[in-house]
């Protein structure tokens, strides 16, 4: 085996035998489900970042930039991921005060409904299903092209490579190993781009070269490529469609359960919020460094097929070896670390939200879930098989199932007095259909979707419309009313002094952070960009009125008004001189 196969299965034998270790202390549900709710700022950080950072951001988002749209990949990750911070905020620490086993269980507890609990459940199993083939299938490709494997033999290996330690160890050795392959693949994904850059005469230099790059002399506009080829005529076209696309992950980051469920691992609603702000941060930079990347490897080659296979590329031929293995190793982990959350939360959903089982003895409860987990995998594989690999349009796709169907009723569950159990059900119900049928016209060409009208967008306004009607002619039980008043109960233990001054350190780094990534955009991609295109203002400043401009110091209002409201909140609640009694 070469360097890059034997840097691979390394990794992967280190999280086989970390994950079983870790099954070994499992005794009760709580500890493989949410890991007997114990973990610290790192892991839920680790479990945060890696369960998010897989196969659609190293290869096919990636791949995205690389192909036209580096320009706004690189300006814009801020905008989504401003709902971690409001996740934890609206959301995830209530979570965490429910105590509930699942999201999908949190729901049917909130509203005293089974059936509500149910359809969660279904939604998670198709969605998050489908994300798992995603993943599985970007594994595959990885080591098809690295290995003598077919690719038959690749999704075998990588189906097997999650599942081992995933269907033993539950919760408990996910968060271990994502945080591992969080760590890893953070520093290789910045020890790549250092090398890079540095090699191909530096940030500025590699700016101006890309912004007059031949056949592609948009790729670092606000907008990127567009025109005829693309799915946009118009700038204005791709605004509104990254809009979209961008408040759809904003609320995945907010209520979909392979982000909401790692809250329910935390130590304390403390950890929650110091976790989630730090992830918001830690996304968002790994997105400007993978994104830059997939962009700037045109000018290593500019003519990649397919786009996916960008920073495998680059990974085998503009790196040393060591590094490019590193690098390789970082996106297989990046995508196991993705697989393992999404076949657990299947599995758990499977088992425990949609009534296929109910048994009080916690170890057949067990022995049934790690079965589904198992049943639930092989029909992802099964899957792969048939289905020919999309990795980016494909979970673009499933996360705005989440954003329309969970995302209103997440939220109002928390925060509306109205909502009653039937307008939560039909709320979901609708989201989901009338998000994924219209996608499902659109794929099959029977009708093209004006970019206003993108089916998350249809989805999430039926959603919220349907929950208000019918929460306006069903009625609230008392059980519901009492439901919502406890989570609105600030646990005693919470409000302290020393826990919240060291979580209001997290906003506060959250907005130098913002302040400091303008400075950067403005000096080295803004003012490269202007001065290769030739929009620099007539005396040669910068000209503050062009779209990149305006994008580039949005960093510092988005991030110093987030981190600001974030403290505001975190003193408010949980400081014993402010929480009103």
């Amino acid at each position: 085996m070469d360097i890059y196969t034997t840097t691979i299965a390394i990794s992967i034998v280190v999280y086989i035998l970390v994950g079983n270790y870790a099954g070994r202390g499992i005794k009760r549900i709580d500890d493989y489900y949410v890991a007997g709710r114990r973990a610290p700022t790192l892991f839920i950080v680790g479990t945060l970042v890696a369960s998010v950072m897989s196969s659609t951001m190293f290869l096919g988002e990636a791949g995205f930039a690389y192909e036209g749209q580096g320009g706004p990949y690189v300006l814009l990750p801020q905008w989504a991921t401003i709902g971690y911070v409001f996740g934890a905020i609206f959301f995830g620490r209530f979570l965490r005060r429910s105590r509930a086993t699942t999201v999908a269980a949190f729901f049917g507890d909130r509203f005293d409904s089974p059936r509500v609990q149910a359809v969660a459940g279904i939604t998670i199993i198709l969605a998050l299903g489908g994300y798992l083939l995603a993943v599985t299938q970007g594994a595959a490709i990885l080591l098809s092209q690295l290995t003598n494997l077919s690719y038959g033999q690749s999704l075998i290996v990588a189906w097997l490579s999650y599942t081992t330690f995933t269907m033993y160890s539950g919760s408990r050795g996910v968060i271990l190993t994502d945080t591992m392959m969080f760590l890893l693949f953070t520093f290789a994904s910045a020890g790549a781009a250092f090398y890079i850059l540095e090699n191909l005469g530096g940030v500025t230099t590699v700016m101006e070269n890309l912004a007059t790059l031949e056949g592609k002399e948009d790729l670092m506009s606000w907008h990127g490529v567009i025109g005829p080829g693309t799915e946009w005529p118009k700038p204005m076209d791709y605004l509104i469609w990254t809009i979209a696309v961008d408040v759809s992950w904003a609320l995945v980051y907010c209520v979909s359960p392979w982000q909401s469920s790692r809250h329910l691992m935390a130590k304390n609603e403390h950890v929650v919020l110091r976790s989630a702000i730090i992830a918001c941060l830690c996304v968002g930079l790994l997105q400007v460094m993978v994104y830059g990347l997939g962009a700037v490897i045109n000018l290593g080659k500019s003519d990649i097929v397919p786009p996916e296979g960008a920073t495998i590329w680059a990974s085998l031929n503009m790196m040393p070896d060591i590094l490019g293995a590193l690098m390789l190793a970082g996106i297989m982990a990046a995508v196991l670390s993705s697989a393992s959350t999404f076949l657990s939360l299947v599995g758990f959903s499977a088992s425990n939200d949609i009534g296929l089982y109910k048994n009080r003895s916690e170890t057949k409860t067990l022995r049934f879930s790690r079965l589904m987990m198992l049943a639930i995998g092989s029909c992802a594989l099964f899957a792969a098989f048939i289905f020919p690999p999309n990795i980016f349009w494909l979970t673009t796709f499933i996360a705005t199932v989440f954003a329309s169907s969970w995302g209103p009723v997440g939220l109002m569950s928390i925060w509306s007095k109205k909502i009653t159990k039937s307008a939560a059900f039909w709320g979901m119900l609708s989201g989901l259909i009338f998000n994924i049928v219209p996608k499902f016209f659109e794929f099959i060409g029977l009708v093209d979707f004006p970019s206003y009208l993108n089916p998350v967008i249809i989805g999430t306004f039926v959603s919220l419309v349907v929950t208000i009607l019918v929460s306006r002619n069903t009625k609230l039980t008392s059980k519901e009313i009492q439901n919502l008043q406890k989570l609105h109960a600030t646990p005693p233990n919470e409000v302290d002094h020393k826990k919240t001054r060291v979580t209001v350190i997290a906003p506060t780094i959250l907005m130098f952070y913002g302040m400091i990534m303008a400075f950067l955009m403005v000096n080295y991609y803004l003012l490269p960009f202007q001065r290769a295109t030739g929009n620099l203002a007539e005396n040669g400043s910068i000209n503050w009125f062009t779209g990149e401009a305006i994008f580039a110091i949005s960093w510092a209002f988005i991030y110093t008004a987030l981190g600001y409201f974030a403290i505001k909140v975190i003193r408010g609640n949980y400081s014993p001189l402010r929480k009103k009694p």
